[in-house]
């Protein structure tokens, strides 16, 4: 007699991994209140609910912060994965962008993060998390070496290589140059629905994927700083909302049907059911960011309507490549590319307690948050952008002192010395720069651009003087413009999408934070180098020109200057320069420059001396003047950064003018920085912050991102005649982060 066979009941498996990351440089009490709102409650919640598991991923700087302030917080999480319920999963220490890195840091990135989570868990990761889940073919390469087994991707990733939706339900494997890792894909509508959904339209996602024996599974991969560190999720996930205990309680409910599982078991499971090749790729939003802001906009439109229409086009819509970053944003090219020649640099130390130093530094100036920008925060936030500066110019620092053997600890490389005097191609643009360096400093021209001081580092501090961010039009501004004109020039106001459960996410929210935005919302027409040449028209004042909207009658603020001379001490650049005359006809000035540096360690100094010399012959009017850009952490009225003008001290971030001037100073306590400027002749003083409108998880704000000094003297130049001006700026540090680092 036949035996009726039973059907096998249709399951699910579902992976909850959680990336929660803070960058180099956040501010302490930043960390403490998202700990406090979202890491805690996060493991409480588990703890209560052991027949949820899930993998918990924690980066390096956030692992640092935990070990000093909560190292009982630790110890929950070990215990937690002591008894198998939860994995803890790896990647780059510092949390970089694996794909900008050389191989060599990629590796050094991951196994450090293999290391010390091996020293605070006890047990090697499996599985690792890839920074804003940037995707690149290579990668496989580095994860392997390093010993891990699989990595977390989008869905959308999977699509882009031609496999159907079912296919992000299930393992796979990858590979390049045979080494292998393993995908998963984290499902975009698992990520909308939690938390911003009900608990049962997430629960219904699930069920929807069952099938008979189990042979599905959904990833949610996502921010643990969502589940109540942004805006209005606090009170939704863990307040009078209960979301995550309601869904945690439905997910122990469901377990007939519903499994929850880490990566690495559902790999011993079941393995991979075969393999894929996937694009460099990264989620759809990033794809958005990266785009010009004009294309950004008609982008997300035009995925809009498709999606909202349900139209099978949107599957295969993506914008940008991640790298083009570093080509909208030339502070984010030149980071990137201080980056590199810091590595070889670093690369190239002899074994030793510098070089372990040097690549600690490295790895934090490898930090990805300030190599992009999207709907908030990135390189506009200049704490985080002067911290990862502050790890490169460290790194660099301790490479050069060991190469010229100047007092590290070790050996130094013989005989090699500090480059200076370099003229190379530094920013990868296929034109030449110039380098000049000392034991005190660091200085980098672009003749290509005005011959625009691009940075100036102050080693001893570990500061970067001139890392300042240009005002460029964003796609989000069309926003932040439309509910300004909504509400009016009045009180600050929020407006906030809707959602089933009463909450939204950050993408979805709109918030002014402050009155008159609109009005402050200016751009610039070049990039915010410094040591620049203007010969502004007569009306020009202090107020226009901090606008952008000015008379500027000379071609030299942007336009190529030739290399003269160039030696260890300083660099000679000229331009002959067309220039417009009161009658609107055009002349001709030719503008010299001659940059120096000198002094020592702890008092370097930097002069830039003007030559303009009128080679026409018609007579030339205006203001001649040269720019300085200068970020000393101003913003806030900060009462350790500082001016001292025409015998006044202001907050850095104030506004001032002050007339025929001889000397005036600057500086940060806190970085224990002092910079004194006297100028020959006496010249005119223009103080004035720079901002920019930009968006954050909680609404536009106004963002400091320094200082503009312009120093000018009125001019009435005839046919042949000749005049000129001399900056001087002299550092004074308190303090050698050189030697702190290697006591």
């Amino acid at each position: 007699m036949a035996v009726e066979e039973t059907a096998p009941e249709a399951t699910v498996s579902f992976a909850l991994v959680i990336h929660n990351h803070q960058p180099v440089g956040n501010f302490g009490w930043v960390i403490e209140d998202v700990f406090q709102h979202a890491y805690a409650p996060m493991v409480e919640a588990l703890g209560r609910h052991p027949g949820v598991r899930a993998s918990l991923h924690y980066s390096g700087a956030l692992v640092e912060w935990l070990r000093r302030e909560r190292p009982g917080f630790l110890a929950d999480v070990r215990a937690l994965a002591d008894r198998g319920q939860v994995e803890i999963v790896g990647g780059g220490w510092f949390e970089p962008i694996l794909a900008s890195l050389p191989e060599r840091d990629r590796l050094a990135q991951l196994d450090r993060m293999a290391d010390e989570l091996e020293t605070t868990f006890g047990r090697r990761p499996a599985g690792a998390w890839l920074a804003e889940r940037v995707w690149e073919p290579s990668l496989p390469v580095a994860l392997a070496a390093a010993g891990y087994r699989w990595t977390v991707l989008d869905d959308e990733h999977v699509r882009a290589a031609g496999l159907p939706d079912a296919a992000t339900w299930s393992a796979r494997l990858t590979e390049d140059q045979g080494h292998a890792v393993a995908v998963l894909a984290t499902d975009q509508a698992l990520r909308y629905l939690v938390p911003f959904a009900d608990v049962e339209d997430a629960i219904d996602r699930l069920r929807a994927h069952a099938v008979a024996g189990g042979a599905a599974v959904g990833v949610l991969g996502d921010d643990g700083e969502k589940f109540g560190g942004w805006p209005t999720t606090w009170e939704h996930c863990w307040g009078d909302g209960h979301w995550m205990e309601r869904f945690f309680d439905a997910l122990e409910a469901e377990r007939s049907w519903l499994r929850t599982v880490t990566p690495s078991e559902w790999l011993d499971e079941r393995g991979v059911v075969g393999r894929v090749y996937v694009p460099s790729a990264t989620y759809t939003e990033m794809t958005e960011w990266v785009l010009p802001a004009d294309d950004a906009a008609a982008f997300h439109d035009l995925l809009e309507r498709d999606r909202d229409a349900g139209r099978p086009e949107a599957r295969w819509m993506r914008g940008g490549f991640w790298r083009n970053f570093a080509l909208k944003y030339r502070e984010v090219n030149d980071l990137h590319k201080q980056m590199l020649r810091t590595s070889a640099k670093v690369a190239a130390m002899p074994p030793g307690a510098a070089r372990d130093a040097a690549i600690d530094q490295l790895g934090r100036g490898q930090s990805n948050d300030v190599y992009w920008h999207g709907l908030f925060g990135g390189v506009y936030l200049a704490h985080l952008r002067l911290a990862t500066l502050a790890g490169l110019i460290g790194a660099e620092d301790l490479a050069d002192a060991g190469a010229a053997g100047v007092g590290v600890g070790v050996g130094g490389l013989p005989g090699s010395g500090l480059e200076s005097g370099v003229v190379r191609d530094l920013d990868l643009d296929g034109r030449p720069d110039v380098l000049l360096a000392s034991d005190g400093q660091v200085v980098t021209v672009t003749p290509g651009e005005g011959a625009g001081i691009g940075s100036w580092d102050v080693r001893a501090a570990r500061h970067a003087v001139l890392a300042v961010m240009r005002r460029r039009p964003e796609s989000y501004h069309a926003a932040m413009l439309a509910k300004a004109s909504s509400t009016g020039p009045g009180e600050p106001g929020i407006e906030r999408g809707t959602a089933a459960a009463g909450v939204t996410s950050i993408h979805e929210i709109v918030a002014m934070k402050e009155p008159g935005l609109a009005e402050r919302l200016h751009y610039d027409r070049y990039e915010r180098r410094s040591g620049l040449v203007h010969l502004l028209g007569p009306e020009v004042d202090a107020t226009t020109f901090e606008t952008g909207d000015f008379d500027e009658r000379l071609d030299a603020v942007d336009g190529p200057f030739e290399v003269l001379e160039v030696s260890p001490t300083h660099a000679l650049v000229a331009r002959e320069a067309r220039v417009r005359l009161d009658d609107g006809t055009w002349g001709r000035l030719r503008i010299e420059r001659r940059l120096a540096i000198g002094g020592g360690r702890l008092d370097p100094w930097l002069e830039v001396e003007v030559l303009a010399t009128n080679g026409g012959t018609g007579t030339i009017t205006g203001r001649l003047a040269t720019e300085w850009n200068v970020m000393l952490l101003g913003g806030g009225a900060n009462p350790q950064a500082w001016w001292e003008a025409a015998s006044e001290r202001l907050p850095h971030d104030a506004r001032t003018i002050a007339a025929g001037i001889e000397r005036l100073a600057q500086g940060n306590d806190w970085l224990g920085l002092r910079i004194e400027t006297t100028v020959t002749p006496r010249l005119d003083a223009w103080i004035s912050p720079i901002e920019t409108i930009s968006n954050s998880e909680s609404g536009f704000e106004a963002v400091y991102q320094g200082s503009c000094l312009m120093l000018s003297l009125p001019v009435a130049l005839g046919p042949g005649a000749a005049t000129g001006m001399r900056v001087r700026h002299t550092v004074a540090c308190s303090v050698d982060r050189r030697e702190e680092a290697l006591a």
